[in-house]
């Protein structure tokens, strides 16, 4: 990698070969994580490439799996004021099926199978208190295999990074803060 690109703690653990992005690769995402909309001309502007080269750099970026440029709507835009994050114990039937249908759910965002004292994470969004209520007594709780709900409701949310990379220039090679 080159040098000067800094990696953050989870980034710190993936081989160096299995990387291929260069400075110039970095700088380009780093652009696009400001405004996923840039045109392909200011991004050669401010980066110092050629238009043509920015195109084929973002395309081959793309095409192995190390870019997507998406569009993320804001769960509170959307309507959805409250956040939840839902612990599941499963019994009779394997995790794997369970989060699978769990998956399914709209309000759903995120689901994990983790090692702990459930089997299964699901990070979630509600309208309001009647909503989680329904949620989570009468429509999580009917998937076969659930056996316990745990429940924890964000009374703030500190960070909800949908743009989140590997890459952080901002921190040193240490894993700290600038």
């Amino acid at each position: 990698m080159a040098e000067g690109v800094l990696k953050d703690a989870v980034a710190e653990r993936i081989p160096m070969h299995s990387l291929q992005m260069d400075e110039a690769d970095h700088k380009l995402v780093s652009l696009l994580r400001q405004d996923g909309r840039m045109p392909f001309k200011t991004l050669a502007e401010k980066t110092g490439l050629t238009e043509n080269t920015v195109r084929s750099r973002l395309r081959r970026l793309e095409e192995q799996d190390l870019l997507r440029v998406v569009a993320v709507t804001d769960f509170e835009a959307a309507g959805f004021s409250l956040m939840l994050a839902v612990g599941v114990q499963v019994e009779g039937r394997s995790a794997a099926e369970v989060a699978a249908d769990l998956a399914n759910f709209p309000e759903v965002f995120s689901v994990c199978q983790v090692v702990g004292s459930h089997d299964i994470e699901c990070l979630m969004v509600a309208e309001d208190q009647e909503a989680v209520s329904q949620l989570i007594t009468q429509r999580l709780a009917a998937v076969p295999g659930v056996r316990r709900l745990l429940p924890a409701m964000a009374i703030d949310v500190l960070k909800n990074q949908p743009n989140w990379v590997l890459f952080d220039k901002s921190r040193t090679a240490e894993g700290k803060d600038a």
